[in-house]
């Protein structure tokens, strides 16, 4: 598949298009850090999420929920000097996962850095669906992957923190 080309850390809206994506806006910001809790600069971040709706803008989704035209659900972005990342998106909605049951909202990482990669999903507290995401429950240390909600932005917008761990970074 062919990835978007708006890859910034704004998913709430597609640049060239006046529109905003549909949802609750959120703020999510983090550090990749090594297991030392040395930060991982540079590192490299895809990230992937389904819409508000629990839609992917993607040809295997073939769910039938509704698609959001103002919504990409990817960004391609890096870590500054100290390891951090901040993104702008909303918060994607659960979809009907197949064999694995119900999937409760997430969002996909794929990070790469110095020397390794890590591909994660990161969910958010408080979520009832959690109890019963089977790949959420499969997670060797399923707390490591849950975000923790921050105080609103000024505007009302929602933030949530969550620091990665690689092994060496």
């Amino acid at each position: 598949m062919r990835k978007p080309t708006d890859r910034d850390a704004d998913l709430t809206h597609i640049a060239g298009r006046q529109g905003q994506a549909t949802g609750q806006v959120l703020e999510l910001s983090g550090r990749v850090l090594s297991t030392s809790g040395e930060p991982v600069p540079d590192a490299r971040i895809e990230v992937w999420q389904a819409n508000a709706a629990g839609r992917y803008r993607h040809p295997s989704d073939t769910t039938g929920l509704p698609l959001d035209p103002n919504f990409e659900g990817f960004c391609q972005i890096a870590t500054d000097r100290t390891g951090g990342f901040k993104i702008l998106t909303v918060k994607p909605g659960g979809y009907p996962g197949g064999r694995r049951g119900f999937r409760t909202p997430h969002i996909h990482f794929d990070i790469t850095g110095r020397v390794e990669r890590l591909v994660a999903q990161m969910y958010f507290p408080g979520e009832p669906t959690n109890a019963t995401d089977q790949l959420l429950l499969a997670n060797i240390d399923p707390p490591s992957v849950i975000a923790h909600e921050l105080p609103p932005r000024a505007d009302g917008v929602l933030r949530f923190g969550w620091d990665v761990v690689m092994r060496l970074g």
